[in-house]
């Protein structure tokens, strides 16, 4: 197999969401965390923003992320807990068109090991949307970190070997042009 120094770096265009009632750009750590390292990686940061804790100011943002064709990657950042506000999850999952269930199990496992069992307040979950992967993480700056440097800088770059997410992005809304499967 050849090694990965033989591929270019792909830039990716990502933006970040921060979901929080009380946040503002200023003080938003978690968002700064993200930015920085889309930035310090080679990715371009397209757009950033901060919405409420609320389903349809969630959804309607993303869902305009992933109809515009300049954002390849939309990662958000809080509201995946368990309290009566935490509605990220339930915002975006009935967007995704494949779920990525292995995101979450490596998130734990990597979070884990530095929080121990608190790591099951997270429902921190990822899935593919009209060919744009969203990522849905908690809002601690923390686990920021250990999605990006554990999970996403490796998985979004396409040098990264045996294989990436960026590799396969071409082939993402294959199932969206072929249309749905003939019923017998």
């Amino acid at each position: 197999m050849p090694d990965s120094s033989e591929r270019a770096f792909i830039p990716l265009s990502i933006a970040v969401l921060t979901v929080s009632d009380t946040r503002v750009l200023a003080d938003d750590r978690s968002g700064d965390v993200l930015a920085g390292r889309v930035t310090e990686a080679g990715h371009r940061l397209v757009e950033r923003d901060i919405v409420p804790d609320e389903v349809g100011a969630i959804r309607e943002k993303v869902e305009g992320w992933i109809a515009d064709p300049g954002v390849d990657v939309v990662i958000t950042t809080g509201g995946t807990g368990f309290t009566g506000r935490d509605v990220t999850p339930e915002a975006l999952e009935p967007l995704f068109e494949k779920r990525m269930d292995g995101f979450s199990a490596v998130f734990h496992r990597i979070s884990y090991d530095k929080i121990g069992t608190s790591t099951l307040q997270s429902r921190a979950t990822a899935g593919v949307a009209g060919a744009t992967y969203v990522f849905v993480l908690p809002g601690s700056p923390g686990a920021c970190k250990d999605a990006w440097d554990g999970i996403l800088v490796s998985q979004l770059d396409y040098r990264h070997r045996p294989c990436n997410f960026v590799e396969i992005m071409p082939r993402l809304d294959e199932h969206l042009r072929r249309g749905a499967p003939a019923k017998p």
